[in-house]
This record gives C-alpha cells, sequence and structure tokens, in this order.
C-alpha cells in the first residue's frame, strides 16, 4: 500500500499567493520538493514573498481577466515544465451590509473575483492538467459556501457558486485523472477576518469585543483556525493520500454549525 502513496514533487500553480493563506500554503508546498508558481494583484506584496523565498517564482496577474490568466497559465507551465496542482486561492471579502444596503457593483465584483476567476484559472489550467499524472484542483470556498451568514451575501452567495463549480468540475474531469475538491475554512484568524469583525460591529451596532467572542464561538472549538490549518488541508488535498477524494467540500472550521 506504501508504495501507492508515493509521488514525485508536484508543480503547482498558487493563485494570490504572496501574502496571507496563500503564501502560507505556498510555504508549506515547498517544505515538501514542489516547485510553486503564484501571481497576486499587489505587485509589493508579490516582489517581497519573491525576495523573502527564493525557491518561490511568480508573476502579476488578476484572476478576473481572462487574458492575464492565459499569460499567467502559459508562465507557470514553461516555468516548473507542467502543472499538476491548480489552487484557487485568490478571492475578496466582498462588502458587509445588510441586502438592502448592498451596491450592485460591489455584488457584481465579489462574483468577478471569487467565482469568475477560479473559473478562468479552471478553463485555462486544464490543458496542462491533462498531461499529469497527480492532477487536482483545489478551489478555495469558506464556511459560507455552505451556511448563510447575515450581512454577508455576496461573498457567501459567491462561496455557494464555487461549491456548484467544484462539484460539476469533479464529474467533468474525474475520468481523465484530474480530481477537484474544495476547501471549506471557517473564521480564519489574521487582517482579513477582523477587518469583517469591525464592518459587523459597526453594521449590528454592536460592541466589537461581542462580535468578535461571537465569531470565535461559532466554532465547537471555540476558536477560529490559523492559515497553517488551511494550508495543511491543502496539502493533503493535492496529495497522494487524498487520490479517492473527489468532488468534496473539506470543512476546517472547528465544526461550525451557524455563521454569525
Amino acid at each position: 500500500m506504501s508504495s501507492e502513496i508515493k509521488s514525485t514533487p508536484l508543480k503547482v500553480l498558487l493563485t494570490a499567493g504572496a501574502s496571507g493563506i496563500g503564501l502560507v500554503i505556498a510555504q508549506e508546498f515547498l517544505k515538501t520538493g514542489a516547485q510553486v508558481f503564484i501571481c497576486d494583484v499587489n505587485p509589493a506584496a508579490l516582489q517581497l514573498a519573491l525576495q523573502d523565498h527564493p525557491g518561490l517564482h511568480g508573476c502579476h496577474a488578476d484572476v478576473a481577466v481572462e487574458e492575464e490568466v492565459k499569460n499567467l497559465v502559459t508562465r507557470a507551465q514553461h516555468h516548473m515544465g507542467g502543472i499538476d496542482v491548480l489552487v484557487n486561492n485568490a478571492g475578496i471579502a466582498g462588502p458587509t451590509a445588510r441586502i438592502e444596503a448592498l451596491a450592485l457593483a460591489d455584488l457584481e465584483n465579489t462574483l468577478r473575483v471569487n467565482v469568475i476567476g477560479q473559473f478562468l484559472c479552471a478553463k485555462h489550467a486544464v490543458p496542462h492538467l491533462r498531461l499529469s499524472q497527480q492532477a487536482s484542483i483545489i478551489n478555495m470556498s469558506s464556511a459560507a459556501g455552505h451556511l448563510g451568514m447575515p450581512g454577508r451575501s455576496a461573498y457567501s452567495a459567491s462561496k455557494w457558486a464555487v461549491i456548484g463549480l467544484t462539484k460539476s468540475l469533479a464529474i467533468e474531469l474525474g475520468k481523465e485523472g484530474i480530481r477537484c475538491n474544495a476547501v471549506l475554512p471557517g473564521a480564519v484568524d489574521g487582517p482579513r477576518i477582523r477587518a469583517v469583525i469591525a464592518a459587523k460591529a459597526q453594521i449590528m451596532n454592536k460592541p466589537l469585543d461581542q462580535v468578535t467572542r461571537d465569531y470565535e464561538n461559532q466554532s465547537t472549538l471555540g476558536r477560529m483556525v490559523t492559515p497553517l490549518d488551511v494550508a495543511h488541508t491543502v496539502l493533503f488535498a493535492a496529495s497522494p493520500a487524498a487520490r479517492s477524494i473527489n468532488g468534496q467540500a473539506l470543512a476546517v472550521d472547528g465544526h461550525t454549525q451557524a455563521l454569525s
């Protein structure tokens, strides 16, 4: 059985890999000996990540712009000599507001990045993934991708759409040897969730400390998850140990049953 789960080092294309969860995922893949090619929409963050991690390579790209995605995939394939794994990590938090206060443009921008971006990256990476013996796509969703979330309808809608995309691609591509799974983090401690919590406290007219506790207590573990928790799940989903896992929504949320 042990020989069945051995693999050669992976060639990983990771979007939004210059900071936050994406950078932690990149670092963990590098530790395994993988080649990692990242993109980011923030040039300064990208430059800093590449300087600080000599084994990391990448380029600037907005995943919601098809020409930039085509260039990204081409450059990644040329640099690594192929693509085994696509990690669709790029996403934005979107607006925090009640439905009547939401601007259509804010909803459209959230869907543009969180859904269209993943669609475009998969579309252009699949021809290269077909040539791999270890092919998989990992789409970043959220606990908000299987639970409702008051004040966060744009974000939640986008992350539910990611689940539909994931399950459809799993069926479409599975017999070609390309697995597709989604990872659903709960509240991940860091600057982005802290900004969301502050916005929620404001629109709900509640003390910041109370809303923070509400987020922590959403999990039965009574704490938020960490970027490293998420990264380890992504690495597992990309590994031969997960070779029979396809079309799944892998929750990393400490057993969260409702969102505040």
